[in-house]
């Protein structure tokens, strides 16, 4: 099989122009075409008024070896990859080690789903529900300011990944193509499979409530258990190696084996495992805002006379700027037709985050407008100290904003000139519970203020309209990424805790879904080869 990269064709080519394009590149007959799949579609927008559709695409002809001879030094043109997944081992008959998973997010769930696939029936650990009663809760909140601190957009079947855009892409390097395993997995359990090619999949909260509920029934069909309301208060370590774990409830699990997925939340399991002396670093994350503008705006700008094409979708984008007070603004995790979310986890608190359906519908775009922060920040040298300064933000936001989960919010203009907003313009706010107006730089560290009103103005010249003055600022974002690292070795287990697999988003090696699933496939065939003494 032979592939094409960079097939460039306009927004609005006919169906056989991908054929007769890849004719002209090879230069042959139709009758020596034997197949074209689309492996994936980007676009490049850069011209609006020509935007191009650029097709990855894996091409089947009668003599597939020769031509690959022949355009041997066309970087456009080679042979395609393997990308077909290998178990790296199966459980023999009558295995009786059953291995621990803490956590049921992406990563957590691809675990367990690898764990079970090779048949070693894993014991799935959750402290919140089930997907579905756990949407319930989390629009408990969203619509009565009632929340279920073990329920929310943060704990729970599907992991905070469940309550956000969806986003199926990643930067990661990934040789051995374990995304595409990831992504095959999606597809089997009800995800469309335009997310096999095109260029940034997202499936959406709705989507990904029925599929995470398949991906749960196809571990438990193959022997594993997923238990819910299960939250594990101790990881049992016995000169420095795990022996299993104990529950709220009293009860513990006899293991060797416990892969730790508990995401960025979980706060106290990070103090349990300081207190059990498992070596934990601090690390870098991200404090900030999330804006919102029309999506329409977003998508002129973007798209301009091709705003509303269906295959280009509600636009996106992503923007950096570097301040000159030496720190770094960004946008994140951005929501295309979206809704801005209550998302935090702890009573008296307020935390932000960004949500899209799969539709992508909504009228307004959001993202997280945020500000690179490290350890040198943090108020004190202790590992958990971000979480400190996490807590200590989230609180100030919640009193700003009334008490009850209302969230403090600024207009831009307002927020550039320091000027307390009394009124929205015609930018609604999509937040529930609701907004309260207010002065926001109340609520971060004067540094990220300062380094936030220099950058908007700034992505206003790659956005226009970004910097209007009745855009919406909704505080606070403290959630970016996990404020502490759980090392481990190569074989993935804690460096000084044999027997312990730190793994995603919460030990810090994960941003995002995909990259979180990935992360869960990779620490799944470590404890494979650990349980068979092999690699």
């Amino acid at each position: 099989m032979i592939r094409l990269t960079q097939v460039k064709l306009p927004l609005d080519h006919a169906a056989e122009a991908i054929d007769l394009g890849v004719l002209k590149i090879l230069k042959i007959e139709r009758d020596e075409l034997v197949s074209v799949e689309v492996f994936k579609r980007a676009y490049d927008a850069r011209k609006k008024a020509n935007i191009l559709l650029i097709y990855t695409l894996d091409v089947v002809t009668k003599r597939d070896q020769q031509l690959l001879k022949q355009f041997d030094k066309d970087n456009n043109i080679r042979q395609t990859p393997d990308m077909s997944y290998n178990f790296v081992g199966h459980a023999p008959a009558g295995f009786d080690q059953r291995p621990v998973v803490i956590g049921t997010g992406p990563c957590g769930m691809f675990v367990g789903l690898i764990l079970a696939q090779m048949g070693f029936k894993p014991i799935i650990l959750e402290r919140g529900k089930a997907v579905r009663e756990r949407t319930k809760d989390t629009w408990g909140l969203w619509r009565k300011r009632e929340l279920n601190t073990e329920s929310n957009v943060q704990f729970g079947e599907g992991g905070a990944g469940t309550f956000s855009d969806g986003k199926l892409y990643s930067q990661i390097k990934d040789s051995n193509h374990h995304g595409r395993k990831v992504l095959h997995e999606f597809v089997k359990s009800g995800a469309p499979e335009e997310i096999l090619y095109v260029s940034k999949p997202h499936i959406g909260t709705f989507k990904l409530v029925k599929m995470v509920e398949n991906m749960r029934h196809e571990i438990t069909e193959l022997g594993g258990e997923i238990r819910f309301s299960q939250r594990v208060d101790e990881v049992n370590i016995d000169d420095g190696k795990v022996t299993g774990v104990t529950l709220s409830d009293g009860s513990s699990i006899a293991t060797n084996h416990v892969a730790l997925a508990i995401g960025h939340s979980a706060r106290d399991t990070f103090e349990m495992l300081k207190a059990q002396g498992v070596y934990i670093e601090p690390k870098p994350f991200s404090i900030g805002f999330r804006i919102e503008h029309p999506q329409s705006m977003i998508d002129d700008c973007r798209f301009g006379p091709n705003a509303g094409n269906e295959i280009l979708g509600a636009a996106d984008y992503k923007l950096v700027h570097h301040c000159d007070n030496g720190r770094s603004v960004y946008s994140f995790c951005m929501c295309p037709g979206g809704t801005v979310v209550a998302a935090t986890s702890e009573e008296g608190r307020v935390v932000t985050n960004g949500m899209s359906q799969y539709s992508r519908n909504e009228r307004n775009a959001n993202a997280a407008i945020v500000v690179g922060i490290d350890p040198s920040d943090f108020p004190s040298d202790d590992v958990l100290a971000g979480i400190d300064l996490q807590r200590d933000l989230e609180e100030r936001a919640y009193h700003l904003g009334g008490g009850d989960y209302t969230a403090p919010g600024q207009l831009v203009g307002d927020f550039l000139t320091g000027t307390a907003s009394t009124a929205f313009g015609e930018v609604e706010p999509s937040y529930k519970p609701g907004i309260k107006l207010t002065d926001m730089s109340e609520v971060l560290p004067a540094y990220a203020i300062e380094a936030i009103r220099e950058a908007i103005p700034a992505m206003n010249k790659k956005i226009k309209g970004f910097a209007r003055a009745d855009a919406i600022l909704t505080g606070v974002e403290t959630r970016t990424s996990s404020p502490i690292s759980i090392k481990r070795d190569k074989s993935y287990q804690s460096i000084n805790t044999a027997g312990l697999y730190p793994a995603g988003e919460g030990a810090g090696y994960a941003g995002g879904i995909l990259s979180a699933a990935v992360d869960g496939l990779k620490v799944g065939e470590a404890m494979a080869k650990q349980m068979l003494n092999i690699g």
